[in-house]
């Protein structure tokens, strides 16, 4: 017991001491370049060595501002543990990081409820924690896709985990087959695909760009994943069948665009926020098993807003555009050149601490609703 307590306490100086340190973001270029030619294992360990160190102690400053009660729920208290334990297997311990908060953001939901307060800080903090996880895993995966164990397992083409020259057509048609599967699994029915590429830079030639291919995999797939569900369950009794899930793949000067449109109903303007909100899912709460393998993706309410991060933390972005009663347009945009492709990174410092001390102000907007629970959470803020 003594030394758990001085393992601690040592920890805990540690955090302290490299929070101090602001991270260093990387572009997709800078990855790239030292991966083809100045690929050291000793530089890159040393990289890591301190910078893994800085972002995860940014991190978790910022966890012990969160509020008690959210702090005090089983699954939580779960997650800060497997964190201070990272010092030693980072990686592996992380893998069910994100349910295992998802939950204890249910858990706390379910038993004090909705306060637009705790969840304006629930929701700022779950976008810097989850920014900071997908940055963990980027860096570590890079280092072991060249180096360790994994390079032996890694695509020949690629440089650790990015694609010089990722074809994002192939792509989209990865992410569109295994949620079409998926989707046929539940319904025994799916919509089929269109695809148009439109590359302004290179007419008739596939649009390609370095990027992680595994990244944007992940964002297509949640929103095939959510066009299929809305497409399905609004046409399975059309005569006429279902309407397709169209894709358009595009290539600027600056942007490189994705849209995935369907014709599944759409979603009112009123309620476009909530699907970014981690406390907020259209699906049935699930509950979550550690001893199972898979982890149900629908339901706890981080598809979306995950999706959206593994944009933003490249520079990019991810926007939804619905007509309620039609359908909704997705859309990724991310850099078309990698030089400008640097990683979004979260820094704690005295901005990040006041945004936990400062309650929300009353909105100088009127803002009438027949919603009770937006009625309720206006007059919260008065």
């Amino acid at each position: 017991m003594k030394l758990f307590h001085f393992l601690l306490k040592d920890v805990t100086h540690k955090i302290e001491y490299y929070s101090r340190f602001s991270p260093s973001p990387m572009s997709i270029k800078q990855f790239l370049d030292f991966g083809r030619e100045n690929a050291c294992e000793k530089t890159s360990f040393m990289f890591l060595r301190k910078e893994l160190a800085v972002r995860l102690a940014n991190t978790m400053r910022e966890v012990t501002l969160l509020p008690a009660n959210l702090l005090s729920q089983p699954s939580v208290k779960l997650a800060h543990s497997c964190f201070l334990e990272t010092l030693i297997k980072i990686r592996n311990r992380h893998n069910d990081v994100v349910p295992t908060m998802a939950q204890g953001v249910i858990e706390y939901k379910e038993k004090f409820g909705f306060d637009p307060f705790i969840s304006s800080n629930v929701q700022y903090f779950l976008d810097r924690f989850y920014t900071n996880r997908i940055s963990f895993r980027m860096l570590i995966n890079q280092h072991t896709l060249l180096f360790g164990d994994a390079a032996c397992l890694a695509q020949p083409k690629h440089i650790g985990s990015i694609d010089p020259a990722c074809n994002v057509a192939e792509v989209v048609r990865d992410a569109y087959e295994t949620a079409k599967m998926l989707c046929e699994q539940y319904y025994m029915m799916a919509p089929e695909l269109k695809i148009k590429e439109f590359n302004s830079k290179t007419p008739k030639k596939p649009i390609q760009v370095v990027y992680v291919p595994s990244h944007l995999f992940h964002m297509l797939f949640e929103l095939f994943k959510n066009s299929m569900r809305a497409t399905v369950e609004l046409h399975e009794n059309n005569s006429e069948g279902l309407p397709p899930v169209e894709a358009l793949v595009t290539l600027g000067k600056e942007d490189l665009s994705i849209k995935i449109s369907d014709q599944g109903g759409g979603v009112p303007l009123r309620k476009i926020d909530r699907l970014f909100n981690y406390m907020y899912s259209t699906a049935p709460a699930p509950r979550l098993d550690l001893s199972q393998t898979a982890v149900p993706l629908a339901g706890f309410g981080y598809g979306l807003p995950i999706s959206r991060l593994y944009a933003r933390y490249f520079q990019g972005d991810l926007n939804l555009y619905s007509i309620d009663g039609v359908g909704t347009d997705a859309v990724i945009h991310l850099k078309a050149l990698s030089s400008e492709s640097f990683e979004r990174l979260p820094v704690f410092n005295k901005s990040a601490w006041r945004h936990y001390q400062t309650g929300p102000e009353a909105d100088d907007w009127s803002n009438p609703s027949s919603d009770p629970r937006d009625a309720s959470t206006h007059k919260n803020n008065r």
